[in-house]
């Protein structure tokens, strides 16, 4: 038991709580807090994980985003650009079977993923194009022009 178990958190500062009159309620306190320490510290049962690994990089005169979607075909992934922002999509369904003389498992996992990228103004929607082989989306779209620097020399006047 530890000595947060025995303040009470109605009262100012850290005085110690009056002597409870029910052993249960201090059991439940006990109870609810090896429950809450044992859920702090309880690793994530495996699940894999279903959010895309990504590269972007430029080349020459173009964008690449690079998507790693392994077992994926084009029906389950979705590419959408909204404002300036493009958005990769889709559903996982994995399932691992094995299969041998003594035993028998079939392990299935689902889920749904999105990942998001703001991209720089004047892209043309109409010049992206997005391709899926052996499991690796690459979205490919061109290079926005730079927009010219402007500068202008701002003249400082004395206060009036």
């Amino acid at each position: 038991m530890n000595l947060k178990s025995l303040l009470s958190l109605g009262n100012k500062g850290n005085e110690i709580a009056s002597t409870e009159t029910s052993p249960f309620t201090s059991l439940q306190r006990e109870i609810d807090r090896v429950f809450s320490d044992f859920a702090q510290g309880w690793p994530r049962l495996h699940q894999p994980d279903l959010t895309p690994r990504m590269d972007v990089t430029e080349r020459g005169n173009e964008i690449a985003i690079t998507a790693e979607l392994p077992g994926l075909q084009e029906k389950d992934v979705k590419v959408e650009l909204v404002d300036n922002l493009l958005t990769i999509s889709g559903e996982k369904k994995i399932e691992n079977e094995t299969k041998d003389d003594k035993r028998y498992v079939l392990e299935r996992s689902y889920g749904a993923f999105s990942r998001s990228i703001e991209l720089p103004e004047g892209i043309n929607s109409d010049d992206i194009k997005a391709y899926l082989v052996n499991g690796v989306l690459t979205v490919t779209l061109p290079k926005p022009p730079e927009a010219e620097p402007s500068a202008k020399q701002i003249e400082v006047k004395a206060a009036a």
